[in-house]
């Protein structure tokens, strides 16, 4: 014997999509998000390892680490790690306004908004420290300093990643 369910119309609930994309755009702009936080973390664990080498290290070591963490990673690699983090904050935004979840419509979307805004100041405010750290100009005993921003960072970044994959809370009240 069968039964017959008839499902219920749902009531049509408009679309809140500020700027919608075609399906072939917003999925390149996914993948360029994803590839860019990718990146950036990526960047984010070489600066904190090198960091903590030249922490272990001591003496003139340490001044020749830092040296070559100044010379070979600071502009290249930092500044591609703060190219990566612009990339993911403007694709960030772009998904925003051409999916549901909004730029603003969900806790988590704002904070990984919030992250990421914060997460590029740490990267501009890590670049200061370590030149000057490599010239001799700030005490070694300041180096706290760099592995604090580094540290910092790496654990923001794993945060955001954390809230993608789980999309905790709710929506933002209005």
């Amino acid at each position: 014997m069968s039964t017959t369910t008839t499902a219920r119309p749902r009531t049509a609930q408009p679309n809140r999509v500020f700027w919608p994309l075609p399906t072939k755009l917003r999925k390149t702009v996914l993948v360029a998000h994803v590839v860019s936080s990718g990146a950036w973390i990526g960047v984010d664990v070489i600066s904190t390892v090198l960091v903590a080498i030249g922490w272990a290290r001591s003496g003139d070591d340490r001044t020749a680490v830092y040296q070559a963490l100044a010379d070979y990673f600071v502009v290249p690699l930092l500044l591609a790690g703060l190219v990566a983090g612009i990339v993911c904050l403007v694709t960030g935004v772009l998904l925003g306004l051409a999916t549901k979840w909004g730029l603003v419509r969900y806790r988590w979307v704002a904070v990984k908004l919030v992250l990421n805004v914060v997460a590029c100041v740490l990267l501009l405010a890590f670049l200061g420290p370590i030149t000057e750290l490599s010239t001799g100009e700030q005490p070694l005993q300041d180096i706290w300093f760099v592995s604090f921003l580094a540290t910092t960072a790496m654990v923001l970044l794993t945060f955001a990643m954390v809230l993608s994959v789980f999309k905790p809370w709710g929506r933002v009240r209005r």
